[in-house]
């Protein structure tokens, strides 16, 4: 199966989870904003446990090779779990994506796992985005947290869906494993009420004399 023949809802092959020791899905629903109720935003992570398949090699060896297999199927495997959960893709209004990277493998493995097309792009398409998605990736021992930046799907030029998810699987990632993150929102913030840049004046420093004194 191909990156260009995925779609959501398509079964994933036993092959494509050969690497996938466990997935984890963490949920919250905002229901009050200081102490005032609010029909709040479902916030979501789907995370994959994987074997990290460059344990061993060289910093100069090639990722792309298997990123090629890997990276498509995490994309489907981990937005199919987000979909079925928020309820379709036109309920997604704000994604992100992440890395935790198991403290044997370098941090440029978790890069090329999420940040190029073969992931991103899918994640995009899948949850029906059409602009940068924001990221988070670290290293560090299991039970390591992530908290993972989100904003807005779509182009746009509003700052209410800029808010993070934090995820956390207490025995990943082990020292050759990679956590490989998807998260999304159904919402904004709470109240958001900060403009955006059709509102915002325009500043800089000159503007501000003699507040950096």
């Amino acid at each position: 199966m191909t990156a260009a023949r995925l779609r959501h809802g398509d079964p994933v092959s036993i092959e494509a989870r050969w690497s996938v020791r466990k997935i984890v899905l963490q949920s919250e629903e905002i229901l009050s904003e200081h102490g005032v109720p609010i029909d709040g935003a479902t916030r979501v992570t789907a995370v994959a446990v994987v074997r990290n398949p460059w344990i061993g090699s060289r910093v100069d060896s090639d990722l792309v090779t298997p990123v090629r297999e890997i990276a498509p199927r995490l994309a489907k495997l981990l937005t199919d779990r987000v979909l079925e959960h928020i309820g379709g893709s036109d309920r997604v209004v704000a994604f992100g994506k992440g890395a935790i990277i198991g403290t044997d493998g370098e941090l440029e493995h978790g890069a090329a796992l999420i940040h190029t097309p073969y992931y991103a792009n899918l994640v995009r398409e899948f949850l029906g985005g059409d602009t940068v998605i924001a990221f988070a990736d670290d290293r560090g021992d299991a039970g390591t947290s992530l908290t993972v930046p989100v904003g807005r799907k779509n182009a746009g030029p509003t700052r209410n869906h800029f808010q993070t998810i934090v995820t956390r699987v207490p025995d990943a990632p082990r020292p050759d494993e990679i956590v490989v993150v998807v998260a999304a929102s159904s919402g904004t913030r709470p109240f958001p009420r900060s403009g955006d840049r059709t509102t915002d004046q325009p500043v800089v420093s000159a503007d501000l004399e003699g507040m950096f004194q």
